[in-house]
């Protein structure tokens, strides 16, 4: 795309000093993969295929069903009954043509965690249970991937960035995983539609932040409780 075309298309972005037009050619040279296509992954694939990421993938195994679109925005009625990786890809063609959007239809496991995630510069995990995000997180330690995190339940979420630049991970935070059996989840105590779209794009931010070079607080753990309006930082 030539120079005058990502302006026009960016300039909001490009007006902001600490971004310019070095920062918008370094967002679209980025690579970036968002682990679910659900309530968390749908903003961040919104917010990181408008902002240009050069190419965007996007791991999820699921189908879309009627009771996602409550919260995850990429998906529409006529979607339903198709994979989340083929709507996905279908919602960011009409909304950035420019996007690679690469569709991994299939569950990350521990044999194929390392290859699918080594291509890529920056993971964000939007996964919804506690094994896949241990993996997740381990495999970006031996990696070195640094990993941006989130969760959503209810009225609450939390965010964290971790492993960037030599800073802690998931497992400095909570070392072990705690078994998924009984645990609450969204499929038995719900989530309000906009809360994902709130921690979503609190996460897109850390990506676009890291991207361009601008300053990122690691080792601290976001909570937000929304049906209180709270936010607190906690380091760790």
């Amino acid at each position: 795309m030539k120079s005058e075309d990502i302006f026009a298309r960016y300039s909001r972005q490009i007006f902001i000093e600490e971004i310019g037009l070095e920062g918008q050619k370094k967002i679209r040279s980025s690579k970036v993969l968002v682990i679910g296509a659900g309530g968390l992954g749908s903003p961040v694939i919104q917010y990181l295929a408008a902002a240009g990421v050069g190419t965007l993938g996007v791991a999820d195994f699921d189908e879309v069903e009627l009771h996602n679109l409550n919260r995850q925005i990429i998906h529409n009625e006529n979607t339903v009954g198709i994979s989340k990786t083929k709507s996905a890809e279908a919602f960011v063609k009409n909304l950035n043509h420019q996007v690679k959007l690469i569709g991994i239809n299939k569950k990350i496991d521990s044999l194929n965690a390392e290859e699918i995630l080594s291509t890529y510069d920056i993971i964000v995990d939007g996964s919804d249970n506690f094994a896949t995000r241990y993996l997740i997180n381990d495999t970006c330690v031996k990696l070195g991937k640094p990993l941006v995190y989130g969760s959503i339940l209810g009225f609450s979420g939390q965010t964290a960035v971790f492993n960037y630049q030599g800073s802690k991970n998931l497992r400095d935070l909570f070392p072990e995983s705690p078994s998924d059996e009984n645990l609450p989840d969204c499929d038995s105590l719900g989530v309000l539609g906009a809360l994902p779209g709130i921690v979503g794009s609190m996460m897109v931010l850390q990506v676009l932040k890291m991207i361009t070079g601008l300053l990122v607080y690691p080792d601290q753990l976001t909570l937000i409780d929304t049906l209180n309006w709270r936010f607190q930082t906690l380091d760790f």
